[in-house]
């Protein structure tokens, strides 16, 4: 089966989506499927992954918000290209423009929305829930209700990696949303990797001894993170333990967070780790993980963390909160550092979470195995109609 997966949210800048991208394109062509990644981007470029998978980017413009990253423009060009690549399956990765763009690619193709992002969760509820009830919320939003309603008639699938998210929309009354969580790298995240050394230098370096706590943050900075609340809860919650925070991320709120920061030398905000190795033995070798979004709609670093083998602490929406499962962590208020600095003390003083009978986290074979066949059913039942 080829799979095109028009996904507006890919850059090689890096990021979550770029990350299940990655491991799409490898796994894939293992599975049997061709994949073709068609993003936007400065020029038409075909990047070759090996046999069965391949980049393709079509000119566009830069998303003026964040340079990183460019937007469909051009829906022509872009069903010229559906035309010329002929997949028997279409993905479309936003909730944006591109997926009413392959909405309306005339072919007899079923087709995926793949939800990558949450707009209501990011911005409208972020912005307007301390003041207003979800529900008003929702019914001055109604004309994005009102699309995502249309796409969900339009698509064969509306594809949710996390339960909260999935129920919100069907509950709103999205067609043919499904659940297929996301999964890790098999192979590269495990408690086995804990390194009391990397432990001991993390901490040095937030100027604290080995008997301190150490936290960790992954992700994106950016306003949905929340990371200004995380910086909140782990200060306050560092006046009754001592707690060393390190944050491994990049984006355009950096000089926000630092000033939040406010010299603490406790907390230390860092570059990604590109080496998936280091980062795997560096999310091992933390306490715990803190998350501060619930605007995601899986949270990869949660589920990295879970695979390591380390408790999070998560807020109680959003796709964070599916990973503190099973005794795996702790979720807290959604938005509340005050919430957040309670968990991070009840972690540390409450009784040990029962880690070793946390069930093993969904691997990426094991997510795109389930999904791919989903999507094999439905071409079948659309070859059969036909």
């Amino acid at each position: 089966m080829r799979i095109v997966d028009v996904c507006a949210f890919y850059t090689p800048h890096g990021g979550g989506v770029k990350t299940y991208v990655e491991q799409k394109l490898r796994l894939g062509p293992e599975l049997g499927h061709e994949i073709i990644i068609l993003a936007p981007g400065d020029t038409r470029e075909v990047i070759e992954r090996g046999p069965g998978a391949r980049i393709v980017t079509l000119p566009s413009p830069r998303f003026p918000l964040d340079r990183k990253y460019w937007y469909f423009a051009d829906e022509e060009a872009l069903h010229a290209e559906l035309d010329a690549l002929r997949p028997d399956f279409v993905e479309a990765s936003s909730p944006w423009r591109s997926p009413s763009m392959v909405a309306r690619w005339d072919a007899p193709v079923p087709r995926a929305l793949v939800m990558h992002a949450d707009p209501l969760s990011a911005y409208a509820y972020r912005w307007f829930e301390p003041l207003f009830s979800r529900e008003l919320i929702d019914r001055r939003f109604k004309t994005f209700w009102e699309h995502i309603r249309e796409l969900g008639q339009s698509y064969d699938r509306v594809v949710c990696a996390s339960r909260e998210l999935k129920e919100r929309l069907e509950a709103g009354g999205v067609a043919n949303t499904v659940l297929h969580p996301m999964g890790v790298q098999e192979g590269l995240f495990s408690k086995d990797r804990r390194d009391p050394e990397v432990r001991r230098r993390l901490l040095e370096l937030c100027d604290l001894p080995e008997t301190a706590t150490l936290l960790i943050g992954v992700g994106r900075l950016s306003a949905e993170k929340r990371w200004p609340m995380v910086v909140d809860a782990v200060m306050a919650a560092s006046h009754d333990h001592p707690i060393g925070l390190v944050i491994l991320g990049d984006g355009n709120k950096r000089s926000r967070i630092v000033r939040g920061i406010f010299g603490n030398p406790h907390i230390r905000l860092l570059e990604p780790e590109r080496d998936r190795i280091r980062f795997a033995t560096i999310l091992a070798s933390a306490d715990a993980l803190i998350h501060g979004c619930e605007a995601e709609t899986f949270c990869l670093g949660a589920a990295e963390a879970r695979a390591s083998g380390i408790p999070v602490i998560v807020p109680d929406r959003g796709g964070a909160a599916d990973h503190a499962a099973d005794g795996a962590g702790l979720t807290y208020t959604a938005g509340s550092a005050e919430a957040a600095a309670a968990a991070i003390l009840r972690l540390i003083d409450g009784p040990p979470l029962p880690l070793e009978q946390v069930p093993p986290s969904e691997t990426m074979r094991g997510h795109f195995d389930k999904l791919f066949a989903d999507y094999c059913a439905l071409v079948e039942l659309r070859k059969a109609a036909a």
